[in-house]
C-alpha cells in the first residue's frame, strides 16, 4: 500500500524572524499616506472615467421601447406607437423600424403627454400642496449596501417619474462618485447649510445679548459666510434629468468636529434640526417629491440630522449574524440618542410652556441587502421573524448584474439591457424594483395618510 505523502508544515510555522525583518520597508511616515492618497485618486479617477464619457461625464443612456413600455409607462407597444405617429411633434426616437431609442428627458415628455391625454394613471402619486417625503438610508454598519441601495432607489423613483434630491452625508463621497458629481471642498457640501443654521442661531441669541447689555456671542469668518449660502448654491444637477445632488467629498467630515464645538457655545442650539431646518426653509420639500439621504457608516452628528429630518427610515443589513447583531445594536443606540433628546429638551419646554419635541417617523423598515437564497434563506427567516413588522418583505438578491454594475461605477438602470442575456438582465432588474415597489408603496401610503388628515383638520 502507497504510502501517503506528509503534509507540509502550515505556512505560519517555522518563520526566521531575521529573514521576516529583510522583507520590511523602512518605517513608514505620514508623508507616505500622502503618496498613497495621491495614488488611490488617480486610479479612482481613472476608474471612475471607464464609467464615464470620454470627457469625464457621465451620461445617461437611452431607453428602448420595450424598456419604457415593460417598465417605465403602462401602455401598449402598439399603442405608443400609434400616439407618435399621430403626434409628430413628440420625440419620435431613434432608430429604425419598430426598435426606438429615447433619452429620459424624451420619456418624462411622453409620460407627460399620455398624462394630459389619456384617462390612465401615467404619472406618480403626490398630493398637490404637500411637502415631499424624506428617505433616510442608515446603519452604523459598513458594508451593507447603504449607498448602493439609496442610489438604485433614487434612480427608481425618477424613471418611475418623481423628481429626487439625493444628498451625501457620507464624507467618502460614494454616492457623489456613482451620480457623477464634482465637489471640489466642503462649501459644495451640506457643511455651509448647517453652519447658517448654526450661525442663525448665534444671530437670535446675540438679539437677546445686546439687549440685556451683554457681549455678543463670536460669528467668525466661516460662519458669516455661511450665513450667505443657500441651498441653489450647493445643489448640482446629475446626468439624470429629474436627479439632483448635493454632493460630498473629505472635508465634510469636518463637520463630525465642528458641530459639537458649537453646541457648546450655544447650548440652546437644537443641532439635530440644522438639516430639515434648511429643506424646509429653501422651498427644497415643495421643489421636489423625494429627498433621498445617503449617510455615513456611524451615528454622528450627520447621521442624527438626517434621521431627525427624514420621514422615512430604512436600515440595510446582509442576512449574518454579525450584521444581525450590530443593527439592533444601531437600533438600541437610536433609542437612546433621540430618547435622550427628548428628555434633555423637554424638561426646559415643559417649564417655558413650550410644545415638547417629538420624533417620529411614518414607517421604519430593514431590508436585507446582498442575499443569497441557496445559503442565508434560514438565517434571513430568523431574522425576518425578531424584526416583524421593521422587516421588508423583500430581500434584495446579490444578482450578476448588481456586481458588474458596481464594478462599473454604474447603477443597475444605467446598465445596457444588450450586454446581458434577457434573463439576467430582468433577474437583476427585479432584484431593486421589489424594493422600490415596496418604498413606494410606503410612499404614497403616507402621502394619502397626510392628505386625509389635513383635509379632516380644515
Amino acid at each position: 500500500m502507497a504510502r501517503k505523502p506528509d503534509l507540509p508544515p502550515p505556512p505560519y510555522l517555522g518563520l526566521d524572524p531575521e529573514a521576516a525583518a529583510a522583507k520590511l520597508p523602512h518605517p513608514t511616515d505620514t508623508s507616505r499616506f500622502a503618496k498613497a492618497a495621491a495614488f488611490a485618486a488617480r486610479g479612482r479617477d481613472d476608474l471612475a472615467r471607464r464609467g464615464y464619457a470620454p470627457d469625464g461625464k457621465k451620461r445617461l443612456r437611452k431607453f428602448s421601447t420595450w424598456e419604457i413600455t415593460r417598465y417605465l409607462i403602462p401602455v401598449a407597444p402598439a399603442h405608443l406607437r400609434r400616439v407618435l405617429k399621430n403626434n409628430p411633434d413628440l420625440p419620435q426616437g431613434e432608430g429604425i423600424g419598430g426598435s426606438k431609442w429615447f433619452t429620459l428627458e424624451e420619456v418624462l415628455q411622453l409620460r407627460a403627454h399620455l398624462a394630459e391625454a389619456g384617462t390612465k394613471d401615467y404619472l406618480p402619486f403626490r398630493p398637490e400642496g404637500l411637502p415631499a417625503k424624506v428617505v433616510a438610508v442608515a446603519n452604523f454598519k459598513g458594508g451593507v449596501g447603504k449607498t448602493s441601495t439609496a442610489a438604485h432607489l433614487a434612480m427608481s423613483a425618477a424613471l418611475d417619474g418623481y423628481k429626487v434630491l439625493v444628498i451625501d452625508l457620507d464624507s467618502q463621497g460614494s454616492m457623489t462618485s456613482i451620480m457623477g458629481g464634482q465637489v471640489p471642498d466642503e462649501w459644495k457640501t451640506v457643511f455651509p447649510l448647517v453652519a447658517r443654521d448654526y450661525a442663525r442661531s448665534v444671530a437670535q441669541e446675540n438679539a437677546v445679548r445686546e439687549a440685556r447689555g451683554e457681549p455678543p456671542l463670536p460669528l467668525d469668518e466661516t460662519l458669516s459666510a455661511a450665513m450667505e449660502t443657500k441651498a441653489e448654491d450647493v445643489i448640482q444637477p446629475t446626468h439624470w434629468p429629474n436627479i439632483d445632488l448635493i454632493g460630498a467629498q473629505l472635508n465634510l467630515y469636518w463637520a463630525e468636529f465642528q458641530i459639537p464645538v458649537w453646541r457648546m457655545a450655544l447650548r440652546q442650539w437644537p443641532l439635530w434640526d440644522a438639516l430639515g431646518n434648511f429643506l424646509a426653509e429653501d422651498g427644497i420639500l415643495d421643489r421636489y417629491d423625494i429627498i433621498m439621504l445617503d449617510t455615513p457608516p456611524a451615528l454622528g452628528y450627520l447621521t442624527i440630522n438626517a434621521l431627525a429630518a427624514a420621514d422615512i427610515l430604512l436600515v440595510p443589513l446582509g442576512a449574518s449574524f454579525l450584521e444581525f447583531d450590530s443593527t439592533g445594536r444601531f437600533f438600541d443606540m437610536l433609542y437612546s440618542t433621540f430618547a435622550s433628546i427628548e428628555d434633555g429638551e423637554n424638561s426646559a419646554r415643559r417649564a417655558a410652556g413650550l410644545d415638547e419635541v417629538k420624533f417620529e417617523w411614518d414607517v421604519v423598515r430593514t431590508l436585507i441587502t446582498r442575499f443569497d437564497t441557496g445559503q442565508q434563506a434560514d438565517l434571513a427567516n430568523v431574522i425576518q421573524a425578531y424584526f416583524g413588522d421593521f422587516m421588508n418583505a423583500h430581500r434584495q438578491d446579490f444578482t450578476a448584474l448588481v456586481g458588474q454594475a458596481g464594478e462599473q461605477v454604474n447603477g443597475i438602470y444605467e446598465a445596457d439591457y444588450r450586454q446581458f442575456n434577457r434573463e439576467t438582465y430582468v433577474r437583476g432588474r427585479e432584484a431593486f424594483d421589489r424594493t422600490y415597489a415596496e418604498l413606494k408603496e410606503i410612499l404614497i401610503g403616507s402621502w394619502w395618510r397626510d392628505a386625509q388628515l389635513a383635509r379632516a383638520a380644515e
